[in-house]
């Protein structure tokens, strides 16, 4: 229930560790709400949470659950607050994120502390608000503002939002003390309630804004519906404010039930999810406080940047003094960069900058509790680095290797201690991109494992662990999918008919386009050391092999598959690229045919869907939905779209299963069908 202090009813959020607004807590709210309405001692309402949540917001869990339709709804508990005729104030510690947030903008007034944190993170699970925040909030803080941040979806603490209007006042201290009295200064009656549906809008502003924010949404912001919704739903918040409320609550209805936000709340759990080692795998985690960098490049010092960033002691370690002061100012003029654009504290940037010591000593090694390789992707070259690692670096130090596709035990078996070795592959940029592929070679001891798990974790990334085997589960899955686009080619497809008919489903880039940014000598330069064990009855693509040939290596020469002015690719491949396709469609015997956009996105994703089978088989994947979690968090698959698994199971099973008999007959020798039971009844 709740307490009454100065003829104030503190009512407490009690539902650990978030304070989720499921039926018991709504329930609880309500009650506690009608209760100090009658209570002749009670003269205001002061809700509450704990110091780590006010409220997270809606249970995820009960979405399609009774649980989520069951009396009262959040909206019936905003409802009850928004007529109550005693002051009710939110007083807001911790987070307030979506229903969170919504039921404080239902008082009548908000007080928090500076480091509390606040959003409408709804977008990213496919949905807009559904309990008032797209009506309420652009009441509160003007129709600009609440539209940059529900679309966004972006989280900002009370101190970045204390001049807004949102809150009424931010305190450092003393947190219930300061809703208290201002619950007592609103109870004397001077004035009427703030309530923020009796403020208006101009109607005419509102929609003009509307059809300006309506024409600014990109096509991939318009593949996802709930974008499109928050701006229906800002629109209706001009008018009557009941009205608007219906219009939301059924946009948000429609989208609750909706492929895209499905596969946003699988994706959700499935992050949660990878992050965890199996029972089986769990151990006690090694204590890492300084890291050693071998390989100071753009990954190396990628990676120096997350590492400093999460507070750990770098030593940065290179050949040569030219390449260590190379390294050293990547790592320099990014903090630079980030205080110029306000996105660092100098205060904060010098602490980190603080943490590294570059060196070219390898002695300095034996100082570190984990050392990361990072030089250029070659067995040998890796195997020599990892002899002087094992000379240098103490005993019980983690070793780990970043490699996107070498053997790891072949690494491993150069040194003296393969059990304390593992595959750290960090994808590019290393300080930007959550994904962290922990790869478990064959001798790597299991607290080994679990301290590469909550290493990617303290870096505030995605560990995902995968088996040892050519790619992992990333790069196995993406060379599967790749080439399914080459044999596409050859058949008659253009590279832009490729690329344009997968984004248009969803990937942040095609495949061809990808290949010219990242360079197309790294994929030919891995062809090339598995050409001497490639069967010559498999199906094999040379047009990538052509181009570098002639010198095409993507963005960084002018041209790759495409042809580059200032950086930007032109719309169609040029002659030289068509050329190439035509003489390898003649060398397979193939009249060439074009394939239409619904057809190369299914054949690309049934290969994706295939490989994703055989890892989950061959123990390289140990979760079927980790796939997913790489394929959306490292490769540009479309969140909305949940993964080629998910979306795999989205489709009706006799369909799948001669897709993937066709798939493999186009495919030709060496061509692996997968059994798709394992993946579509876990």
């Amino acid at each position: 229930m709740y307490q009454v202090q100065l003829g104030v009813a503190v009512i407490r959020l009690d539902r650990p560790p978030v304070n989720s607004l499921g039926h018991g807590l709504r329930q609880a709210i309500h009650v506690a709400v009608v209760a100090a309405q009658a209570d002749a001692s009670v003269c205001a309402l002061v809700l509450v949470g704990s110091d780590k949540a006010f409220s997270a917001g809606a249970d995820v869990g009960e979405f399609g659950q009774p649980a989520q339709t069951a009396f009262p709804l959040l909206g019936d508990v905003l409802s009850r607050i928004d007529v109550c005729s005693k002051p009710v104030v939110a007083a807001i510690s911790g987070v307030a994120l979506g229903g969170g947030l919504e039921l404080a903008l239902a008082c009548h007034a908000r007080v928090a502390l500076a480091s509390a944190k606040l959003g409408l993170p709804e977008v990213k699970l496919g949905l807009i608000p559904g309990s008032g925040g797209t009506q309420r909030l652009p009441r509160l803080i003007g129709l600009v503002a609440a539209h940059k941040l529900i679309q966004s979806g972006d989280v900002q603490t009370a101190r970045q939002l204390e001049s807004t209007g949102l809150l009424d006042q931010v305190v450092d201290s003393g947190l219930l003390e300061a809703a208290i009295a201002m619950a007592l200064e609103l109870s004397t009656g001077k004035s009427a309630l703030p309530r923020a549906r009796d403020r208006q809008l101009n109607v005419q502003a509102t929609q003009a804004f509307i059809d300006e924010q309506c024409t600014k949404l990109t096509p991939r912001q318009r593949q996802l519906p709930a974008n499109k919704a928050v701006l229906d739903a800002l629109g209706a918040c001009a008018g009557d404010f009941d009205k608007g409320m219906k219009t939301e609550r059924g946009l948000f209805l429609e989208l609750l039930g909706s492929t895209s936000a499905k596969a946003l709340r699988y994706q959700f759990f499935a992050e949660r999810e990878a992050v965890k080692l199996p029972i089986t795998h769990q151990a006690e985690v090694r204590a890492v406080t300084s890291v050693g960098i071998v390989g100071a490049g753009t990954m190396g010092a990628g990676i120096a940047i997350s590492v400093l960033d999460a507070g750990l002691k770098v030593i940065l370690l290179e050949q040569d003094d030219a390449a260590l002061q190379r390294g050293y100012a990547r790592v320099s003029e990014h903090y630079a960069g980030r205080v110029t654009a306000g996105k660092l504290k100098a205060v904060v940037a010098a602490a980190n900058e603080s943490r590294l010591h570059a060196t070219t000593d390898w002695t300095q090694l034996n100082q570190v509790d984990m050392v990361i390789e990072a030089v250029f992707e070659e067995l040998s070259v890796k195997q020599e680095v990892f002899k002087k690692i094992d000379a240098h670096a103490r005993a019980g130090a983690v070793l780990a290797t970043n490699t996107s596709y070498l053997d790891v035990d072949a690494i491993a078996s150069v040194t003296r201690r393969p059990q304390d070795l593992l595959g750290l592959h960090f994808f590019s940029p290393a300080n930007v991109m959550k994904l962290l592929e922990v790869v478990r070679g064959t001798q790597t001891a299991p607290d080994v494992l679990a301290t590469g798990m909550a290493f990617g974790r303290a870096l505030k990334k995605t560990p995902v662990q995968t088996g040892n085997a050519f790619g992992f589960i990333g790069n196995r899955i993406y060379n599967a999918y790749r080439k399914q686009c080459e044999f596409m080619l050859e058949e008659g497809a253009l590279p832009e008919e490729v690329d344009t008919a997968l984004e248009d489903f969803g990937f942040a880039m095609g495949p061809f386009k990808v290949a010219d940014l990242s360079g197309l000598d790294i994929a030919w330069r891995m062809r090339r050391a598995q050409a001497a064990t490639r069967d010559p009855r498999e199906r094999y693509v040379g047009i990538l092999d052509t181009l570098c040939e002639h010198g095409r290596l993507g963005r960084k020469t002018g041209a790759g598959y495409y042809t580059y002015t200032d950086g930007t690719p032109a719309k169609s491949v040029d002659a030289v690229v068509r050329q190439a396709l035509e003489e390898a469609s003649v060398r397979r015997g193939i009249q060439r045919k074009a394939l239409t956009p619904e057809t190369i996105q299914r054949r690309a994703l049934l290969a994706m869907v295939n490989e994703a089978a055989l890892l989950l088989t061959e123990g390289v994947a140990t979760r079927i939905s980790d796939v997913d979690v790489v394929l959306v968090q490292g490769y540009g698959f479309a969140r909305w779209q949940g993964g080629p698994i998910f979306w795999a199971r989205q489709q009706e099973r006799s369909t799948l299963q001669a897709g993937m008999q066709e798939l493999a007959e186009k495919s030709g020798w060496g061509f692996v069908l997968a059994d798709l039971e394992t993946i579509l009844t876990i």
